[in-house]
């Protein structure tokens, strides 16, 4: 899982050098979201940078739709061409311009998710090895070259450090501060926490591992709880209320003589309206999931 900026092609390195200018812009905030966002991510930019390049970024795309959009409707001889073409570029600019800002925000949550999908299952390979007398240091290698997705990725940070020679128990505290996973952040703790204090990490990890299975209980219960009034709305607005509308389409095209066409349109227009409404509720339903299950 790479982060790379919606709607560019070029690097991150170059998008920095190149949006310089817009940098004066923007001001520095100590504090801010989407500066923690953007150190979830493991990129190295500043907020300022990245809004810098998002900025750059709003002016080039409003440009380009507008010479674009205009120099097809002026061809298309359609009166009051530069008022359409200069509300398109400005709607369309402002989207792609909303989209990149929220970007670090859903590549976060997306790394947090990856992180809590594989984290029992990674625990419970790393509880057999320590059964089985392997070194805690080897075992973390093991875990990050295994296929685990961010969570391998995350223990590859925490190898790279302690071959550069920082102490284990500091790297561990460092990357569960810096992780966007409160399960993970907390495991990691625990795990510091136990080497300094010298306990058996076997019962920590077997510890955590029956936490997290109450925990993923407890959220499939939600979750359950959850889909009862989506599965309502799903009945209601994709099934009944269409089932009803072309019943009613029916009857009003043959009592007012409605042309052909028209009735055409209105039968797509609702089979569009089905096909959008099932892939909104799936999404809600991807959404929804609890990020342990």
């Amino acid at each position: 899982m790479e982060f790379k900026i919606p709607f560019t092609i070029s690097s991150l390195d170059r998008l920095k050098k190149r949006a310089q200018y817009f940098k004066k812009y923007i001001r520095y905030r100590k504090d801010s979201r989407l500066q923690k966002y953007l150190e979830n991510c493991d990129v190295t930019i500043t907020r300022e940078e990245y809004l810098s390049i998002c900025l750059k970024g709003f002016f080039i795309s409003l440009l380009v739709l507008f010479l674009l959009s205009s120099t097809i409707l002026v061809l298309l001889s359609i009166s009051k061409a530069i008022l359409f073409s200069s509300g398109l570029s400005v709607v369309f600019s402002s989207f792609i311009l909303f989209t990149r800002i929220i970007y670090p925000k859903i590549f976060s949550a997306r790394k947090e998710r990856e992180i809590e999908r594989n984290l029992i299952s990674a625990l419970q390979d790393i509880l057999v090895q320590l059964n089985s007398g392997v070194p805690l240091f080897s075992i973390m290698v093991n875990i990050s070259s295994s296929d685990y997705g961010a969570l391998s990725k995350e223990f590859k940070k925490v190898v790279k450090k302690i071959n550069a020679g920082l102490p284990q128990i500091d790297v561990l505290e460092e990357i569960g501060e810096k992780n966007p996973s409160i399960y993970f952040r907390r495991t990691l703790w625990q795990i510091s926490n136990g080497l300094r204090a010298g306990s058996d990490i076997s019962i920590i990890i077997r510890e955590n591992i029956k936490t997290l299975n109450e925990e993923q209980l407890i959220q499939l219960q939600n979750y359950g709880n959850k889909l009862n009034p989506l599965v309502m709305f799903y009945m209601l607005i994709s099934i009944i209320i269409p089932a009803l509308s072309i019943t009613f389409l029916t009857v009003v095209s043959s009592l007012v003589n409605l042309n052909s066409f028209l009735t055409t349109l209105m039968f797509i227009a609702l089979f569009v309206f089905v096909i959008l409404i099932q892939i909104m509720f799936l999404g809600i339903i991807k959404s929804a999931r609890p990020n342990l299950l």
